[in-house]
């Protein structure tokens, strides 16, 4: 496939909120790397990650300039913005992000992204991509020391436990570190390495373990599933029943009826 087609795909697949289109770029054993997030997903992964994404964002992504290609390789830069202004009516200017893709045959081996979120700044040239491959299970130097850490993660946990945050179906990393009093940049290294997860999954977390309270509430004639979703902050049945799956091994369904089981 053409270095163009490729990629016109791909954003197409963005475009349209399409998890397995956007990792149906990937080889069966490929990788994204969320630079901002530091995180790597499998193209399983992806799916969840970004059926979960697109419920709460719908954005518009188009290219900037000219696709650079190499033998085995494609770079890029991009730009989004939010449709509708739903989520983004504090933003001025649309946003940039740029791109490196490893390829074999028809797909991507590694799909490197770094993006802009507000409050931290862009790379400027493209080059940044490969400076930052070679550094991407790492943070660059931010200042943050363990003791600042751990007050970031105390006080994202009170934020959490105590109010409840992750109920916000909005609920965004700038958002949080707003009322955290930090950085995105150092709320992100707080909770991949005070946790060990991405921040979406950080959310999940949560709201899953709410979720199974409320269902361990309901049976078949109290309450519908659907309520339960909704009310522990996903946008779509479909983003929660594969975070379920994905945080506890069961559907909702199969977990409120093993519970119910064990409670009878």
């Amino acid at each position: 496939m053409r270095a163009t087609e490729f990629v016109e795909s791909y954003f197409d697949a963005w475009n349209h909120c399409d998890p397995k289109g956007v990792a149906e770029h990937l080889t069966a054993d490929g990788i994204y790397c969320d630079v901002p997030e530091n995180a790597r997903r499998s193209k399983d992964q992806l799916i969840t990650n970004l059926t979960e994404f697109f419920s709460t964002y719908r954005q518009r992504y188009e290219l900037i300039g000219e696709i650079m290609a190499g033998e085995n390789s494609l770079a890029f830069q991009y730009q989004f913005y939010p449709i509708g202004d739903r989520h983004g009516s504090d933003l001025q200017a649309p946003l940039r992000g740029a791109e490196f893709m490893t390829l074999h045959g028809d797909a991507a081996v590694t799909i490197t992204d770094y993006y802009d979120v507000p409050g931290v700044a862009r790379p400027s040239r493209l080059s940044l991509i490969t400076e930052r491959r070679s550094r991407q299970h790492k943070y660059a130097k931010s200042g943050l020391d363990t003791g600042q850490l751990q007050t970031y993660k105390e006080r994202l946990l009170k934020i959490m436990r105590d109010d409840r945050a992750y109920l916000q179906s909005d609920l965004t990393l700038p958002r949080l570190a707003g009322a955290v009093d930090c950085s995105v940049n150092h709320l992100s290294q707080v909770i991949n390495s005070g946790f060990g997860m991405s921040f979406f999954d950080f959310l999940n977390q949560h709201r899953i373990a709410h979720a199974k309270e409320l269902l361990a509430q309901l049976d078949d004639k109290s309450g519908a599933i659907l309520n339960v979703a909704f009310t522990v902050g996903f946008n779509s049945n479909s983003a929660f029943y594969a975070a379920f799956k994905k945080c506890v091994g069961q559907t909702p369904a199969q977990y409120r009826r093993t519970h119910v089981r064990n409670s009878s």
